[in-house]
């Protein structure tokens, strides 16, 4: 039965019976996220506070695609944005945890958690976007903003609070990186429209 629903899932992510509880998980872990950067948020100036929360500002694009979706609004632009939001971020805290672990950190439950909910950021990513068409706008625009997302997050020093000294130099190589690897992955990866 689970792997019914995941085939289907997988060729008809669209079909409300998927999009529906993926905009309600998406939404609270939003609300979560930003709960969990309510201490730098208050410490950022307004202007800057988009750039700090970089992971539940991904879940709410993907959320608000998903509505937009739901509703009949159907962009490619903003889609593509939101799956490769969802992408970026949830891979950068995978390899920031994998890293905290890596040199001695605790397994706590907290960062387990953390680990597999971005592994699910990842995955809705990679299974929603490959369900878009997009074009060389797209792909600029997408790229423009993970780029200046990681001008803000290192070179203004927004980033977010890591898990431990030392980790600055492993993030910002991660988020950047990141940033041209989907970026090419989108050159490469164009596909035929159904969003």
């Amino acid at each position: 039965m689970f792997s019914g629903l995941w085939q289907e899932f997988w060729i008809k992510p669209w079909s409300s019976k998927f999009t529906v509880p993926l905009i309600i998980i998406n939404v609270l872990g939003s609300i979560y996220g930003y709960y969990w950067y309510h201490m730098q948020l208050a410490a950022t100036p307004a202007v800057y506070r988009i750039f700090v929360p970089d992971s539940p500002f991904a879940t709410t694009l993907f959320a608000l695609a998903l509505f937009l979706y739901f509703l009949g609004w159907r962009s490619s632009l903003f889609g593509v944005v939101a799956m490769t939001a969802s992408i970026k971020y949830g891979i950068w805290a995978v390899l920031l945890i994998s890293h905290l672990w890596l040199h001695g950190g605790a397994v706590r439950p907290t960062e387990v958690i953390l680990f597999v909910s971005h592994l699910g950021m990842v995955a809705q990513g990679l299974i929603f976007l490959r369900n878009i068409n997009w074009g060389g706008f797209t792909v600029l625009t997408a790229f423009g903003w993970m780029l200046l997302n990681d001008f803000m997050d290192y070179i203004i020093g927004l980033h977010p609070y890591l898990f431990v000294e030392g980790q600055l130099f492993f993030a910002s190589l991660s988020a950047v990186g990141l940033t041209l690897i989907i970026s090419l992955g989108l050159v490469l990866g164009r596909r035929r429209l159904i969003f």
